[in-house]
């Protein structure tokens, strides 16, 4: 994955309310994080690169491949950007068993039964993500893990360019959530694709994020390349702001504001 590249903005109106979306910035990683506070825009980022959300002006630019460009009149369908996503409550058919669920991923536009070659690239998800015992099971039937495994493998199915992941483990308890995150961790080795996830727990990073996004109140506020690197000196004060020691102890404690490379941030101490 050589780059992707954001500069968009959206004006959203509810009733008499406005939220203004100005997200701008370039990842270089196979694992990005947008990490911040409900609200801030998170959701609308990952949706505009879905192609869910049109923006009002701006570009992205996904591996030198323009996907949205105002002024050129660039647009491209989300059915052709070949994007997996995996929504926050996984958005399961409780209706159609595993099997057709993960099938789907192959026909999202329609419901069709699935032929040979179709069935051959279904049980082999299966396979991957366990869950062969369990394909002809209904949603309700399953744990949250097992849920969130059928979305990922519908979401794999299809071979996208790039998974969206939105809060992936917001539904799970702790211990499932530490657990599930290692497992996310061996299927983005597997199917060696680049992913865009929403986070506002630190733990998420820790573990899996290359490239940090901090967004707030709809702009971005830091990023953080080479974030594996980086993260023993980096502690959260809050969902939106990142200081290091080294920082914190280079500025009066209270003093309420600091600077963190170019940012203006809450400083407190340890």
């Amino acid at each position: 994955m050589d780059a992707i590249h954001i500069d968009i903005a959206k004006r959203l109106s509810f009733g008499r309310r406005t939220f203004d979306l100005h997200i701008r910035f370039t990842g270089r990683s196979r694992w990005l994080s947008l990490f911040g506070p409900s609200g801030s825009g998170k959701s609308l980022t990952l949706k505009a690169l879905a192609g869910l959300l049109t923006p009002d002006q701006g570009k992205i630019v996904i591996d030198g491949d323009c996907w949205f460009d105002h002024q050129a009149g660039i647009d491209r369908p989300a059915a052709r950007r070949r994007v997996g996503y995996l929504f926050q409550e996984y958005a399961l058919f409780p209706h159609l068993t595993v099997f057709a669920n993960v099938a789907f991923g192959l026909h999202p536009n329609r419901l069709v039964r699935p032929n040979r070659m179709a069935r051959g690239k279904v049980e082999e998800m299966l396979e991957i993500f366990d869950l062969r015992s369990l394909s002809s099971c209904l949603p309700d039937c399953l744990s949250g893990g097992q849920r969130q495994r059928v979305a990922l493998a519908r979401a794999l199915i299809g071979h996208p360019r790039l998974l969206l992941l939105d809060e992936p483990f917001a539904a799970l308890d702790p211990l499932l959530r530490r657990r599930m995150r290692h497992e996310l961790k061996r299927i983005q080795s597997i199917f060696d694709i680049p992913v865009v996830m929403i986070t506002h727990d630190p733990e998420d990073l820790n573990t899996l994020a290359q490239t940090v996004v901090v967004i707030d109140e709809g702009r971005v506020s830091q990023v953080i390349q080479a974030y594996q690197q980086q993260k023993r000196k980096i502690r959260w004060l809050s969902e939106n702001h990142p200081v290091t020691a080294k920082e914190e102890q280079a500025h009066d404690p209270d003093d309420p504001q600091c600077d963190a490379t170019g940012s203006r941030i809450p400083c407190r101490p340890a």
